[in-house]
C-alpha cells in the first residue's frame, strides 16, 4: 500500500505504505490464466468491506503523509521518516516525498510516458537529511520499483477484477492472490471484517535485492466512504523494518495536479508540509 517505505542503503520501505506498495510481487509455482469464483468471492468481500467498489473506483487522487519508527536489516533502530505520498489515476502519475536519517530522496514516475527522476539520499554527507543534491533519470533497478510502486498501488489491487491483466484466485482460505505479468502479492483477510490483515509478496525496496516481504494491517480508519489502513508494520525476511507511528492529513479526490507532482523541489529536498 502507498505508505511503504524504503529503509536501509541507497532509498532501500513500510511502505509504505505501508501501502503494500514497495514490493515486487511473488511468482506464483503456476500462473493461472483466468480468475476463480473463490478468489472473486473473497475480493468482493473485501471490496464491499472497504466501502465498496464504486466508491473505490471513484477515486481519481489520493494524498496521505505518514510517520513511521524505521530499523535496518540486523534490527537496530535508525530513527523516524515521515513520507508524504501523492498518486493520480487519470494520469497515472505517482510522487513520493521522504524525509529521514539516510533515507531522504524524492521520486517522481510517470507511468504513461514510463519515466520519471529521483534524488537519492546522501550516504556521506554529514548531515543524514540530505540527498545527493541532483534530480537523475530512473532507470534500471530503480525504474523497476517505480513501475512495481505504481502498478502496485492499493486501488489497482482493490479492483484486479477491474484491471486487465490481472488474475484473481485463492490458494488458502481467507486468502486472495493477485497475479499480474507472472508475478503475485497475496492478501490475507480477517475473516471478521473481511478487511486485510496481512499482505506477502517480494520488496525490490533496494532492487537489488529482492526480499520476502510482509506488511501487517491492525488499525483502519474511513475517508469518504472508504477505509484505509492507518496502523501497519513492514517486515523484510520477518525482520520489521519500519512501523508507521502516525497517520497525518490524508485526502481524496481533493484535486491534484500533474504539474505539482512533476515539479522538481530547487533545494532538492521533499516537499512535505509541516516538516
Amino acid at each position: 500500500m502507498p505508505t511503504a517505505f524504503r529503509v536501509a542503503g541507497v532509498a532501500a520501505i513500510v511502505a509504505a505504505t505501508l501501502c503494500f506498495s514497495v514490493r515486487a510481487r511473488m511468482a506464483p509455482q503456476s500462473a493461472p490464466e483466468q480468475s476463480s469464483r473463490e478468489g472473486l468471492a473473497l475480493l468482493h468481500k473485501m471490496q464491499n468491506a472497504l466501502g465498496g467498489a464504486e466508491k473505490i473506483a471513484a477515486i481519481n487522487d489520493f494524498e496521505e503523509t505518514v510517520r513511521a519508527q524505521i530499523w535496518n536489516n540486523s534490527g537496530v533502530p535508525m530513527g523516524e521518516v515521515t513520507k508524504r505520498t501523492r498518486w493520480m489515476r487519470h494520469p497515472n502519475l505517482l510522487r513520493l516525498d521522504q524525509y529521514g536519517p539516510r533515507d531522504t530522496y524524492v521520486l517522481y514516475y510517470d507511468g504513461g510516458a514510463g519515466g520519471g527522476w529521483e534524488m537519492l539520499p546522501d550516504l556521506k554527507n554529514a548531515d543524514p537529511f540530505r540527498t545527493e543534491g541532483r534530480a537523475i533519470a530512473l532507470e534500471g533497478g530503480e525504474l523497476k520499483f517505480a513501475q512495481n510502486y505504481i502498478s502496485n498501488f492499493q486501488f489497482n489491487d482493490w479492483l484486479a477484477d477491474r484491471m486487465p491483466g490481472y488474475v484473481v484466485t485463492s490458494p488458502a482460505a481467507n486468502v486472495i492472490r493477485i497475479a499480474r505479468n507472472g508475478s503475485a502479492v497475496d492478501l490475507t483477510l480477517n475473516p471478521a471484517t473481511w478487511l486485510p490483515a496481512k499482505s506477502a509478496s517480494v520488496s525490490l525496496a533496494d532492487p537489488n535485492r529482492p526480499v520476502p516481504a510482509e506488511m501487517h494491517l491492525d488499525e483502519w480508519t474511513e475517508v469518504d466512504g472508504v477505509r484505509f489502513p492507518t496502523r501497519q508494520a513492514n517486515y523484510h525476511s520477518g525482520v520489521k523494518l519500519a512501523e508507521e507511528t502516525e497517520q497525518g492529513p490524508m485526502r481524496i479526490n481533493a484535486g491534484l495536479k500533474a504539474e505539482d507532482l512533476a515539479a522538481k523541489p530547487a533545494d532538492f529536498m521533499p516537499v512535505i508540509p509541516g516538516r
